[in-house]
């Protein structure tokens, strides 16, 4: 009862703040119009000149507007947090949010645009037709397995960095603390055995990433169990390809069933999936990211129960939380500033080896906190040498 009177109270407390703020953004001027030749210089007539170079030469856009520092936040509100398809006009609050994460952070300019259109190739196109205004486009809260076809559409055609946070950002921080915690159970990454629960975005993303990263033996799991080369039920173009590079033994079965034996579990699914009976067949010094929001795949205190040797959740009220802060704006930031064009596997992995060598992990912190500044700086100079050392 007490921490369902605290929820309803965080409930009233945001809806408040956002109501006497009107959202969390606004536009501010960087120029003063404090007299005649101040508005002369930045609008009519010698705001011609400044145009007339850029007509020239197109990308003096990063030299003379805020190209250079400005990033499209994309979303058509159909996979929005825990929430599902609640439409542009819900998602608007989670989009503002981002944004402001990316000023406070990484001092990242960044509009929220919520489409009204759930159709694959018209975002496309309109993402396309904005982009001149940025030097970034991050793609958010777009439902499985449209956001692949998106994203990856938006990558060939465009010549600045596209990044979905909702699976490349999870992807980042569960390596970076898969990094730390194998450090401290001395384990290595090519001799693991690693179940994924959860097949869409971000659980496709954290495979593949793992896979590039060395991870040999990754088995993915879905709602109907192991997901493996074959498979009728349940498949789709992703799950099928996916299912080419993981689970080389084509187990199949429940979550239960193939799990034995795993060093580690990564959750990226729904409440209370993982059974303290389930999770106590693991390897010795097992890990366990149950990253379900509000409520993990396992309580922490249950996975310890259970034998696991380190926890990991999504939540700020554990130790050793998976958030995304800790990895987008220091990308967006070290994207920008390297005119980076594509966001690869070599900037991924440098940056969760940034976030990761940043602490001295323990049991308790094997990534940074959340509200650590430090770390985008820190991430966003990994991402720059990657970059710029090609």
């Amino acid at each position: 009862m007490y921490m369902a009177n605290q929820q309803e109270e965080l409930k009233q407390q945001a809806l408040d703040m956002h109501r006497a703020h009107k959202g969390k953004l606004e536009t501010v001027s960087k120029i003063k119009l404090k007299d005649k030749k101040a508005l002369s210089l930045a609008y009519t007539p010698g705001v011609g000149a400044v145009s007339s170079a850029i007509a020239k030469n197109k990308e003096d856009a990063y030299k003379y507007t805020i190209k250079a520092n400005t990033v499209a936040i994309v979303s058509d509100g159909t996979a929005v947090l825990g929430l599902g398809d609640i439409g542009p006009e819900a998602a608007m609050p989670v989009m503002e949010g981002k944004a402001i994460l990316l000023k406070e952070f990484a001092d990242v300019d960044a509009f929220p645009i919520c489409l009204d259109t759930k159709d694959p190739d018209e975002i496309i196109q309109v993402v396309k037709a904005i982009a001149p205004t940025f030097g970034g486009i991050n793609l958010e809260d777009i439902s499985s397995p449209r956001c692949f076809h998106i994203e990856d559409e938006l990558k060939k055609q465009l010549d600045i960095p596209v990044f979905h946070d909702d699976q490349h950002g999870t992807a980042i921080v569960v390596l970076a603390g898969l990094i730390n915690a194998l450090k401290l159970t001395d384990k290595n990454f090519s001799k693991i055995k690693i179940i994924v629960n959860g097949a869409g975005a971000a659980g496709i993303a954290v495979t593949k990433l793992l896979l590039a990263y060395g991870t040999e033996d990754i088995t993915l799991c879905d709602s109907r169990g192991a997901i493996y080369q074959g498979r009728k039920e349940g498949m789709n173009s992703v799950k099928e390809s996916i299912a080419k590079k993981t689970n080389k033994e084509k187990n199949s079965g429940s979550l239960a069933d193939v799990i034995k034996g795993a060093d580690v579990f990564i959750g990226i699914s729904v409440a209370n999936v993982l059974t303290t009976k389930a999770a106590a067949t693991m390897a010795e010094k097992s890990i366990i990211f149950a990253m379900a929001n509000p409520v993990p795949e396992i309580m922490p205190d249950q996975a310890k129960k259970a034998g696991a040797y380190i926890v990991a959740t999504g939540r700020s009220d554990f130790p050793n939380q998976i958030n995304n802060v800790l990895a987008f704006p220091g990308i967006f930031r070290g994207l920008l500033d390297s005119r980076a064009k594509v966001v690869d596997n070599k900037i991924k992995i440098a940056a969760a080896e940034a976030i990761a060598n940043s602490i001295t992990p323990t049991k308790e912190e094997i990534v940074p906190a959340a509200l650590n500044k430090n770390v985008a700086k820190i991430v966003a100079n990994a991402v720059k040498k990657c970059v710029q050392g090609r």
